[in-house]
């Protein structure tokens, strides 16, 4: 279990009134720990919450493996009056736990890991549905009584939102980056240093970009967009969940979705896709030559990943078209080798 052990976090959560998980919040996540620390946190138990006499011994074992920033961090945390938690995870395993899976969402999240990076197969079924609320976590069974007891002291307790997923900014805000609308980013969102999300824009958990780009439209999860990249207002993405396609969709650098259209099938870099058109893997294609001539038909599936292509609809046919910087010739000679 120590050799190439995956991570380890220290974290403070809550607890619903039956002593079971609702989120935990990482502070200083740490991937790849040192040999002395995995050696140290053997021991760990992933779901259940630390006396102070056991945090106590955390800390002196922490500073003893030369974890100068997790020992000052176990420090802290010797008052909290919220249950703390030490994950350690020799292997990048699927999430067990409540605590196991809200450690690797924060890995994405502060950049550790990039999108398809950590294992979260299973990940739906290890996190409750939780209300977000002006409190916090709330159980939803226990969200009617603590509605109740605002409105005695006067009080409304204000519901954001019910969802498995908080948003990210809650937890982690990179460095580096916009968000107009705090409540359009999951945690488990990876946003890279540039980074702007415009009020409309969506990022999934196990999703997000390179940086710098401008994002306006929806990255589900899954899909990573490169470098330089614009997604315009409404645009969409197809994302990749457990159990669905074995797509990974994916936008290059330097890319274009126009507003309101779509993207079924990964993108190579330098590519454009015209306003309001959506590119499944099954839309028929027509590849145009150099002097702008139908050439071949082909699926969209078979321009996956590759640069340099333009699709646009035909204003007199209807027809999805796709231009490229080079001849059709040399383009249907890639698209038939097979590679």
């Amino acid at each position: 279990m120590t050799d190439g052990a995956f991570a380890f976090g220290l974290g403070v959560g809550t607890h619903n009134s039956k002593g079971h998980w609702l989120e935990v919040f990482f502070p200083q996540p740490l991937l790849h720990p040192s040999q002395a620390l995995a050696t140290a946190l053997q021991a760990c138990d992933n779901n259940r919450a630390l006396s102070r006499d056991e945090l106590a011994a955390l800390q002196a074992a922490l500073a003893a493996a030369g974890e100068k920033a997790q020992a000052q961090l176990a420090a802290q945390l010797l008052d909290s009056e919220r249950p703390v938690v030490a994950v350690f995870l020799g292997d990048d395993l699927p999430p067990g736990s409540v605590p196991e899976a809200y450690l690797k969402l924060h890995l994405l999240s502060h950049r550790l890991v990039k999108p398809h990076g950590t294992n979260l197969e299973g990940v739906f079924g290890a996190l409750p549905n939780v209300a977000w609320t002006s409190e916090g976590a709330i159980d939803l069974e226990e969200l009617p009584a603590r509605q109740l007891a605002a409105r005695l002291r006067g009080d409304v307790l204000e519901v954001s939102c019910v969802d498995k997923f908080p948003k990210m900014t809650n937890y982690v805000v990179p460095g580096g980056v916009r968000i107009a609308h705090t409540a359009r980013v999951r945690l488990g969102a990876y946003l890279g240093e540039g980074t702007t999300i415009m009020h409309e824009g969506f990022v999934n958990f196990n999703a997000g970009t390179e940086g710098p780009g401008m994002i306006e439209g929806r990255i589900s999860a899954g899909v990573m967009v490169g470098t330089g990249s614009d997604l315009g207002g409404g645009c969409s993405t197809m994302g990749t969940l457990s159990g669905g396609g074995n797509i990974i969709i994916s936008v290059g650098e330097k890319c274009l979705i126009g507003a309101n259209a779509g993207i079924g099938i990964p993108l190579g870099d330098r590519c454009t896709v015209e306003a309001g058109l959506f590119v499944t893997a099954g839309t028929k294609v027509t590849l145009l030559d150099a002097e702008g001539m139908p050439a071949e038909t082909a699926k969209a599936r078979d321009l996956a990943g590759k640069s340099d292509l333009l699709f646009r609809r035909n204003s007199s046919t209807g027809a999805v078209e796709c231009l490229t910087n080079r001849s059709a010739v040399e383009l249907n000679q890639e698209l038939h080798a097979h590679n």
